[in-house]
């Protein structure tokens, strides 16, 4: 079955979108999304929004590729301008969504730099602020995931890699970000179903995803006194440039997501962006502090 042309039509979600049982393949990190075989769907061809979204100012992080690029066209096409954050190497594909955010009718900024460059947050936030003309929905998807076969096989170095773009480029975004944010305004941050079942494989990506489930639990209990909604999308197997850059073992691609899922299959990003779109919007308005899995059917606390 091909993917669907309608982000509104019925269909079993069983086979919805392909069973992509890709080949093994590697990129050198962090990867283009423009090389994957297949290439993720971002509802390029589907996702056709409802305003939902209208005069909207959003930032999303990881934007170029994969579930963020997949939000930034879904926020754009329910009429919000969007500025997206990524690492300059990944500008193929920025380029790509930026031409999408634009056909949609919206003003898009792209925006590169490295989370992981503790300057980098407040110069983003600023350069949002004044091409868009003010901040009022803060997403955070981008992250950083490599699989080791051993405990012994983590160095230091990567364990804090993980945590220093998973948590503290969340940490130093938000900071920056909230002197701008007015009550109305939304955080939705990105976990993982590794935060609940984590990856034997993955321990420092999952150890990341749990601390960044808590971060936003407890800030969202801080903010709600200012009238600023935060909740936390956690997606499930989904199909991105993270597994070919070294997120998960190359010889496991052929079966990713089929032996985990209930639903038998990764998921699309274009599947994980309405999420994203329902925790910005005003229809959320008494939902804040939650976790909102997206994950096939896997079984949370």
């Amino acid at each position: 079955m091909t993917s669907p042309t309608d982000q509104y039509e019925a269909s079993d979600p069983r086979t919805r979108y392909p069973d992509v049982r890709p080949d093994p393949q590697t990129q050198a990190e962090p990867g283009l999304q423009s090389e994957m075989r297949p290439v993720p769907d971002l509802g390029e061809s589907s996702y056709r929004g409802t305003g939902r979204l209208a005069g909207r100012k959003a930032l999303v992080t990881g934007g170029d590729s994969g579930i963020g690029a997949a939000v930034a066209i879904a926020f754009a096409r329910e009429g919000a301008d969007v500025a997206i954050a990524y690492l300059p190497e990944e500008q193929s594909d920025a380029d790509h969504v930026v031409e999408q955010i634009r056909a949609a009718g919206r003003t898009a900024l792209a925006i590169p730099g490295d989370l992981r460059d503790r300057e980098y947050a407040p110069s983003l936030v600023d350069q949002v602020v004044a091409g868009l003309g003010g901040l009022d929905a803060l997403v955070s998807v981008a992250g950083k995931q490599r699989w080791q076969p051993d405990l012994l096989d983590i160095t230091d170095e990567q364990f804090e890699a993980t945590f220093d773009v998973n948590v503290f480029g969340l940490f130093r975004l938000v900071k920056a970000a909230l002197p701008h944010l007015q009550p109305g305004a939304t955080i939705t941050t990105t976990a993982s179903m590794e935060a609940y079942q984590p990856a034997p494989d993955r321990l420092d990506y999952a150890a990341s995803k749990g601390a960044i489930n808590n971060f936003s639990k407890g800030l969202s209990q801080l903010l709600i006194e200012r009238g600023i909604r935060v909740n936390v999308v956690a997606p499930g197997p989904t199909w991105t440039v993270l597994q070919p850059s070294g997120g998960v073992d190359p010889e496991s691609l052929p079966e990713f997501g089929s032996s985990e899922s209930p639903m038998g299959r990764a998921a699309q990003p274009a599947e994980l962006a309405p999420a994203y779109v329902f925790l910005a919007s005003h229809e959320s308005s008494y939902v804040a502090g939650e976790t909102l899995n997206v994950n096939g059917g896997m079984v949370t606390p």
